[in-house]
């Protein structure tokens, strides 16, 4: 089998492990399907035995096609390890930084990766987003070496350490009536169609935590998993929801989203880098993971909201000024609205 058995055919067993088809496999490989066909079919004769069993119109891996998928994870990983450990003997730090980020992180990890790379114009990135289960699974499957989460799973043997905040709170267009109030009750948002992401994701348990602390029993309006669409349907006014402030940056600068005036909001929870115990990071992994540690909560903090975002009021607030004789001494004041503003009745 080793006289016969290509790096070409253990990526692209990989890559159909991967993916769970020839089709998506030739796709990404940039070959035709026979060619892929071809490559797993040479791989299964070098074993000995079929990689590969067709259900339907799918193809699934045999136990033997697990086995050798597993090892060509671990082959390939260790190749690229022994490329990036001869760059770094002539000075350099290369190689591909494989790293997955939960759907809420992603609009936090493109800065930092950003600030890395740019230092360091040899490493290529291969960025993966998820949802937790997805990128749990990335991990134990070597298809990532690092993962960006709120949580570190229990499922897996995993080293995991913070490296920025996490702000989660209730948000809603500014249009909202409940934007008027100023203290609000976790039982006002329940009358208010509240929007929460599905079960297992960060916020979800946050909100759940928060309800549970209350005395209460959470009773959302709908369930979505998708930080866009609950943004797009709050932002039209068709309800509020408790969302991670990284999710909703721009869209606080732009005005059209503000926290409501909840208490004990917004939570501050943490972002985790994590990656799996007993398995060697590459170099480029591992400084990555370093450079989160020491620079991710200033380069997060640039662009993470303010904690809070008070509604801008139409109404300006009325300016006191005083009124003086032509000597300088006070003789009364007089209040001036400012144009624009609704004068108060």
């Amino acid at each position: 089998m080793l006289k016969t058995t290509t790096f070409r055919q253990l990526r692209t067993l990989q890559t159909v492990a991967r993916v769970g088809s020839i089709s998506g496999a030739a796709d990404e490989l940039h070959l035709t399907q026979p060619a892929v066909s071809l490559q797993i079919s040479l791989l299964g004769e070098a074993a000995g035995t079929p990689l590969l069993r067709r259900v339907g119109r799918e193809v699934q891996l045999t136990a033997a096609g697990e086995v050798m998928a597993r090892y060509a994870n671990e082959i390939l990983s260790l190749w690229n390890e022994a490329g990036e450990e001869v760059a770094a003997l002539r000075g350099e730090l290369g190689g591909t930084l494989r790293i997955g980020a939960i759907t809420t992180a992603e609009y936090l990890v493109p800065p930092l990766l950003v600030r890395f790379t740019k230092e360091r114009p040899g490493v290529k990135l291969q960025f993966r987003i998820g949802n937790r289960d997805d990128i749990v699974r990335m991990l134990a499957t070597n298809e990532i070496d690092l993962a960006i989460m709120g949580r570190q799973p229990r499922e897996l043997r995993t080293s995991a350490a913070a490296f920025a905040k996490h702000p989660m709170a209730f948000v809603a267009a500014p249009s909202h009536p409940l934007m008027r109030a100023k203290r609000l009750r976790l039982t006002d948002l329940e009358s208010a169609n509240l929007l929460v992401r599905e079960r297992g994701s960060g916020t979800r348990v946050a909100i759940e935590g928060l309800f549970k602390e209350a005395g209460l029993k959470l009773h959302a309006a709908s369930e979505l998993s998708s930080n866009e669409a609950i943004k797009q349907l709050v932002e039209a006014g068709l309800g509020v929801a408790f969302l991670s402030l990284h999710a909703c940056a721009l869209e606080m600068q732009a005005g059209l989203l503000a926290t409501l005036p909840v208490p004990s909001t917004p939570i501050e929870r943490a972002w985790h880098v994590v990656h799996m115990s007993e398995r060697r990071l590459p170099q480029v992994a591992n400084a990555f993971r370093e450079f989160l540690i020491q620079s991710g909560a200033a380069v997060a903090g640039l662009t993470a909201p303010p904690e809070t975002h008070k509604l801008r009021s139409t109404r300006r607030e009325k300016k006191t000024e005083v009124v003086a004789d032509a000597t300088g001494a006070q003789v009364g004041t007089r209040t001036r609205t400012p144009r624009g503003a609704t004068p108060s009745r």
